[in-house]
């Protein structure tokens, strides 16, 4: 039987449908917790399959999930390019800012396949070990979010040297993005190449752009890796995370040729029933804080959500990450509450 996540991400209503979330391996599970002791930090843990593919399995084992994403990071991209990159306790991910031509002459898209080598080993083994009905989804950073990590050194900022960069330089900026783009098609079509079921691009910081820039920054790039994977991996659905686009998630969907969209919790459901349902696959989009909360407050808004995007093709997630305070047992309401909608 076809997996219902597949189903879905082309063009099936799937009743009840598929669910699966945003960091649904991390820090709210005890038994993760534990796993990440056994890494001397978290690019390691990454680049260690036998962490990697344990921590992915756990939810799988707690909820049976229709879909596992692959335990990794946006910036092992930029890591793998030959950036300095660190992940610090209490800090997040700092990074050597690149800011300039040098600075750009010393990443090689080249590497990014070969210095990867331990990412694909944990795909390889997860085709394995998923369970036969479960998709499994590897992932990339959108060109434009990670650029914001490398120019900025950091995340939690306003973007505001990457943008500036944009506008004042675009072929600086543009070179950038194109090696970017380079990389994140091959790096994709490598996670296909060994078990990647579908694909998701995280677009974590494109709700920051002027309307011309998301044109710029968002559209056009995804775009362009999108038609890598068409030519590369024909019939591996896209879906694309442009997060806090607001009204211009229609034009993404439009434009890029996703499969798929997934959306944070701002994303009215009736413009997402209307406007981009007929287009694609919608995703999401439960505010993670009310899996916090729990309780008949989330029952409600997990009926209100299946009862207007039930009727089209639609995988159930959150509007962002699982956060490190949610309780395991909320998730397990959530998951009970979809699954009791029947089939």
């Amino acid at each position: 039987m076809t997996k219902p996540f597949l189903r879905a991400l082309r063009g099936e209503t799937v009743t009840p449908p598929p669910v699966w979330l945003m960091r649904q391996a991390g820090r709210y599970l005890p038994e993760y917790r534990a796993v990440r002791k056994d890494a001397r930090n978290f690019l390691e843990f990454c680049y260690t399959p036998d962490l990697a593919v344990e921590v992915t399995l756990q939810p799988l084992r707690r909820y049976a999930f229709d879909a596992a994403i692959l335990f990794s990071d946006i910036l092992v991209v930029p890591d793998a390019l030959g950036q300095q990159v660190e992940f610090r306790e209490g800090e997040g991910p700092v990074l050597e800012p690149i800011r300039d031509a040098a600075g750009l002459d010393r990443l090689d898209p080249g590497a990014v396949v070969g210095n990867l080598a331990p990412v694909f080993e944990t795909l390889r083994r997860l085709s394995s070990e998923i369970p036969a009905t479960t998709g499994l989804i590897g992932f990339a950073g959108a060109p434009w979010t990670v650029a914001v990590y490398m120019v900025e050194g950091r995340g939690g900022t306003d973007c505001g040297t990457a943008r500036r960069w944009a506008y004042q330089d675009p072929a600086g900026f543009g070179r950038l993005m194109d090696l970017l783009v380079e990389a994140t098609g091959l790096y994709l079509v490598e996670q296909v190449r060994n078990g990647a079921e579908a694909v998701q691009i995280f677009d974590s910081w494109a709700g920051v752009l002027s309307e011309t820039q998301f044109r710029d920054l968002v559209i056009a790039p995804t775009r362009r890796i999108v038609e890598h994977l068409r030519a590369e991996a024909p019939g591996v659905p896209v879906i694309g995370f442009p997060r806090h686009a607001g009204m211009m998630y229609e034009d993404y969907v439009a434009e890029t040729g996703v499969d798929a969209v997934s959306m944070d919790s701002s994303v009215p459901l009736a413009f997402a029933r209307d406007r981009l349902q007929p287009r694609c696959t919608v995703q999401g989009n439960l505010d993670n804080l009310l899996l916090i909360a729990g309780g008949e407050a989330l029952d409600r808004e997990v009926d209100r959500i299946l009862d207007v995007l039930g009727g089209g093709p639609f995988v159930f997630n959150l509007g962002h990450g699982i956060m490190p305070p949610t309780p395991p047992e909320n998730v397990a309401r959530l998951v009970d509450r979809i699954r009791g909608r029947g089939g």
